[in-house]
């Protein structure tokens, strides 16, 4: 049987512990001692086990993007992904035509049925364009629509009604109906590109938003008269919120607060990576746009942030070193709230009856095996 022997590994509720765990058909048959497996995954001395890492929003990967439209782009990124961890993805679109973006999800159902290799295609992460002008952040301005829970639902059907998670600008006209709209089709509804405030959040909440997108960033900022949408992010309790924790996108001291002020089963790490992420640095593209990444920050030509090139071991990391989050949460982090967040079953923790995706990680955090449904899809 499939399996790690005499490991350590981070099972939830109990720690990091010394185990075996048994796989069979790509689920975990059994936690504990003394189990009968005889065909070991990649592991060594020094090593930890933990859940596969979910990424519920990244755009791109190895000079691909999910905007591409095409098996190869979207196969690509998920081929890449796989070496920082990540078992599974909702492939990211952004403001577009809404022809592109038809074409974007359809190649989403059909790369989904297709699937071979790589880190799991959950399935799509509608970005735009039910957005706000006064935070557009990288997104193209003349592709902007009003939220529309009929063009959702043509989406929706392009897509194999494999949407998982819709960011939206809540304040916009016809959210109220697309909200309830996506929530009644399964759809994780977020808030982003958003110039909401707290009492229209609540509001939007009551209807079915569940998420803050890339919290902080493209959103109206905290103020002591309105609190906006950061400040409703970590008032109510309800609301998971997704963080890039690139230490670009938001400082350290930002994240602290976030941490402070949020139930810790209720923050997500993403990367929210472009298609420039595991490249070098120089001239990229997001959207038809001009992007310039240098040290580590991708931007537009007019200094806006445009996604990142983070990988997700590396967001675990500086959570951990930098932002002094314990190791188990910053794994949860990246694991079984984003799971939550997006209604997976059998998703995000090392448990009998869980699907069999695992990372093994080195004391510096490099990511050392990647297992995908009990196959070994990655060994450095």
């Amino acid at each position: 049987m499939k399996g790690f022997k005499n490991v350590k590994a981070y099972i939830k509720g109990k720690g990091i512990i010394t185990t075996d765990i048994a796989v069979e058909n790509g689920v975990i048959k059994a936690v504990g001692n003394n189990l009968d497996v005889t065909e070991p995954f990649p592991y060594a001395d020094g090593q930890i086990v933990v859940s596969g890492f979910i990424d519920e929003h990244i755009h791109g990967a190895a000079g691909s993007d999910a905007m591409d439209g095409t098996k190869d782009a979207l196969f690509t990124i998920a081929d890449a992904l796989v070496k920082e961890g990540t078992t599974a993805f909702c492939a990211t679109t952004m403001t577009q035509s809404p022809e592109n973006i038809a074409r974007a999800l359809e190649n989403v159902n059909t790369c989904i049925k297709e699937q071979k290799s790589g880190a799991k295609i959950l399935g799509a992460h509608l970005e735009g364009p039910f957005i706000s002008e006064k935070h557009i952040g990288a997104q193209p301005l003349k592709y902007l629509k009003d939220p529309d829970a009929l063009l959702y639902k043509e989406f929706s059907d392009a897509s194999g009604n494999n949407i998982r998670l819709i960011t939206l600008a809540p304040e916009e006209r016809g959210a109220k109906a697309l909200i309830k709209a996506a929530v009644h089709n399964g759809t994780t509804v977020s808030a982003g590109h958003t110039d909401a405030g707290a009492i229209q959040i609540e509001e939007a909440i009551k209807d079915g938003l569940t998420c803050i997108t890339h919290t902080y960033n493209a959103m109206r900022p905290l103020h002591h008269r309105e609190i906006g949408t950061v400040g409703a992010a970590m008032l109510y309790d309800e609301l998971y919120t997704e963080i890039i924790c690139d230490l670009i996108h938001v400082s350290a001291p930002a994240v602290k607060m976030l941490i402070k002020n949020k139930p810790k089963d209720k923050i997500i790490l993403i990367t929210d990576a472009m298609r420039a992420k595991g490249l070098k640095d120089g001239i990229s593209e997001l959207g038809g746009q001009t992007v310039i990444v240098k040290n580590g920050e991708a931007r537009l030509q007019s200094g806006a942030l445009a996604g990142s090139v983070l990988k997700m071991n590396d967001a675990v990391k500086n959570m951990v070193l930098k932002c002094g989050v314990r190791f188990t949460d910053a794994i949860d982090f990246a694991t079984i709230n984003p799971a939550n967040n997006l209604g997976l079953k059998g998703y995000g923790k090392i448990e009998t009856g869980y699907v069999a995706d695992f990372t093994v990680l080195d004391g510096e955090f490099n990511v050392c095996a990647t297992i995908v449904n009990g196959k070994t899809e990655y060994k450095a």
